[in-house]
């Protein structure tokens, strides 16, 4: 199986996202791509960790507080 680079698979979804734009600009397109990845990345490291949070937070780089609060906003958290 090959493997492409995750930076261009993204550019890839970006490249068709503007096509499907028709020419118009995109609004807020970082606060909307930052919202669409951060939900599938919280559940992956989450995942890979076997749902352990300090090990997620590790994984990820972020504080088990910050990481808590993330699952929080997603819905994700499963206390």
């Amino acid at each position: 199986m090959s493997s492409r680079p995750l930076h261009e698979t993204v550019r890839s979804a970006l490249d068709e996202y503007m096509l499907t734009l028709g020419g118009d600009d995109p609004v807020e397109l970082y606060a909307m791509v930052m919202r669409e990845i951060e939900r599938p990345l919280l559940e992956c490291a989450m995942e890979h960790c076997a749902g352990n949070q300090t090990r997620a937070a590790q994984c990820l780089g972020l504080s088990r507080g910050t990481l808590r609060k993330k699952l929080r906003e997603h819905d994700l958290l499963m206390d």
